[in-house]
């Protein structure tokens, strides 16, 4: 039995949803149309109303089972040549108000606080988009000095192995 893991708060078992909801997931869960009313075109593909489909995502927002939308930005076909991580070691007492001011950074797709360890004492991560990896390095000498965080170094990413949404239901097109 399929379950959708969610840390700290258990499973929602697949026996726990309905067959719509199990397929609004299923269409949900890999690239979403770009165009003006993208569930009105998921909820086509499994032959239901746009009205339908957003009630039960509705309905799955407040059961819980769906606590966000992620997005993938393909920096490669966006225009940015270059990305990195940038690995931060923020004062733990100031891990939010300086998450909060690089998480604003235009260039800036992702920031995440982890643990930090002996061996590596980062804390908080941003994924930089730039044109070349100087501007990436420029981007964050101005987000440390805007902070005033100057422990820091760039992870340049050299080659894509896998980049995929997580699948929790496989749905036949025909069901």
């Amino acid at each position: 039995m399929k379950s959708l893991d969610k840390p700290g708060r258990g499973n929602i078992n697949q026996a726990m949803l309905n067959d719509l909801e199990q397929k609004v997931i299923a269409a949900i869960q890999g690239d979403i149309p770009i165009t003006a009313r993208p569930y009105r075109e998921l909820a086509k593909r499994i032959g239901i109303s746009e009205d339908a489909f957003l009630e039960t995502l509705q309905g799955l927002r407040v059961r819980d089972v769906i606590r966000r939308f992620g997005a993938t930005l393909r920096h490669q076909k966006s225009g940015y040549a270059a990305n990195a991580m940038g690995a931060w070691q923020v004062p733990e007492e100031r891990i939010e108000t300086v998450g909060n001011r690089m998480a604003a950074c235009r260039q800036i797709s992702h920031c995440y606080r982890r643990n930090p360890n002996t061996d590596w004492p980062y804390n908080l991560y941003t994924m930089i988009h730039a044109e070349s990896p100087e501007a990436c390095w420029a981007i964050a000498r101005e987000m440390a000095q805007a902070t005033g965080v100057d422990n820091y170094t760039l992870l340049f990413s050299l080659r894509e192995l896998k980049k995929t949404s997580m699948t929790y239901f496989r749905i036949d097109d025909g069901a």
